[in-house]
């Protein structure tokens, strides 16, 4: 009977978060308190099935962030690539597409979104050219440079945590792919928007003309804010080698930058996304029911029975599968329900190291297939709406499923190669 219940407490939590019906942290948290009214679970139970180092590790990041864009950093950033791209529109985004891609790859992607998308509209106004070229390509190059890294894709954090995967792991690996989907991304994006994007040599003084010094809000807090995001991305790199989790990493960067920038405790925490964790919380729990009730062991079995324990077959179906689905699922939850599914097929003896790779590559570059794939796509489409340039779901997709099949052609032959 508890098998049911979880499962039908899952569909439903899934069903609100797809449909919007109910907030998807409202969903999550609503899911637990089934589980636990129902004794499909007890609060130490419930509790256990908590991966904490992946909040900590969001949670850090998020602080840490709060605090170094008060300097003026990204704005800086952002108009010094304008103008090394001395004006040109073209240029302009394919050097957007490739800092905004080196940014999600430390920086969750959906606050690089948040942080880059604004200043973006604000010098495509300045070329007289809608800015929705620019923020979709910022958008995909965001969700492929976050599938680099350990902390630059919440689904990847969530992997390392589960299979203790470090920072190097994931750069020698997703890194890869990650690589060669940005080149052939800049040339299929060069060739669809290069010669569409004109503007007159009086708009392209105009950005010459912006002074990115004026930008800088805090001098200061700009010199400390560099130095520690060295020590960050140091701290990702080698933490996994001295067994330093990357939760510890990002929450003693987060503490001392707002310590040395004596900022403001009580803004800054508010300013994490709460909403986000929360849901992260609720989420990792109504999961832990299907694993306490044992359906996940059953459908381990029985995705190793389809496949017949071929590896590749096996590869390949998480991957397409995962990234078919993250494109019209958000990839949180569907990576959520996948982790224990593959450590309950590693209970069972198979070698699934190659797998979580597979999961990652699917899950982070699937989210570029529709509006809905990925939190950065509609967060984006909602500060291009605030901006007047709404973007639909129709004009997403057409651009961004092409975009999605490509790199995860790229994975396929990756993971072909390295595990055949």
């Amino acid at each position: 009977m508890g098998q049911y219940i979880a499962i039908g407490i899952f569909l439903v939590v899934i069903i609100a978060v797809m449909t919007e019906k109910i907030h998807k942290t409202a969903a999550a948290l609503a899911g637990v308190m089934a589980l636990l009214l129902t004794r499909v679970l007890n609060i130490e139970s419930a509790i256990s099935y908590v991966d904490f180092d992946t909040i900590g590790t969001l949670l850090g990041m998020m602080i840490f962030v709060a605090v170094i864009k008060e300097s003026g950093i990204f704005e800086y950033i952002s108009i010094k690539t304008a103008k090394m791209a001395k004006g040109t529109p073209w240029k302009i985004l394919i050097l957007f597409m490739i800092f905004t891609a080196v940014m999600s790859t430390f920086i969750n992607n959906v606050t690089t979104i948040l942080l880059v998308a604004p200043m973006t509209i604000s010098i495509a106004r300045m070329l007289d050219l809608r800015p929705e070229p620019f923020l979709l390509t910022q958008v995909f190059a965001s969700n492929i440079g976050g599938t680099a890294t350990l902390i630059g894709d919440p689904p990847n954090i969530m992997i390392g945590n589960a299979a203790g995967l470090s920072f190097l792991d994931f750069v020698k690996n997703t890194g890869v792919v990650a690589l060669i989907s940005m080149v052939v991304l800049i040339v299929v994006m060069k060739f669809i928007y290069g010669n569409k994007m004109l503007t007159s040599t009086e708009r392209i003084k105009e950005v010459m003309q912006m002074d990115e010094k004026k930008a800088i809000a805090d001098p200061r807090l700009l010199k400390k804010s560099v130095i520690m995001m060295v020590f960050v991305i140091v701290g990702f790199i080698f933490g996994g080698h001295y067994h330093v989790e990357a939760s510890t990493v990002a929450m003693t960067a987060a503490v001392i930058m707002v310590i040395i920038n004596k900022s403001d405790v009580d803004r800054v925490i508010l300013e994490a996304e709460w909403s986000t964790l929360l849901f992260f919380f609720g989420l990792f729990i109504v999961v832990g029911g299907m694993v306490e009730t044992g359906v996940i062991k059953v459908l381990a079995n029985k995705l190793i029975s389809l496949t017949g324990d071929n590896l590749i077959i096996t590869l390949m179906v998480i991957l397409w599968g995962s990234a078919l689905l993250s494109a019209v699922l958000d990839n949180i939850p569907f990576v959520a329900t996948l982790i224990p599914l593959v450590q309950a097929m590693a209970a069972d003896g198979m070698d699934v190291a190659p797998l979580w790779w597979a999961i990652s590559l699917g899950a982070c570059l699937g989210g570029n297939g529709t509006l809905v794939g990925a939190s950065a796509n509609v967060v984006a489409v909602q500060v291009s709406t605030k901006y007047g340039y709404p973007i639909s779901f129709k004009d997403f997709t057409k651009v961004g499923f092409p975009v999605m099949i490509g790199s995860v052609i790229i994975s396929s032959i990756y993971l072909i190669i390295m595990y055949a």
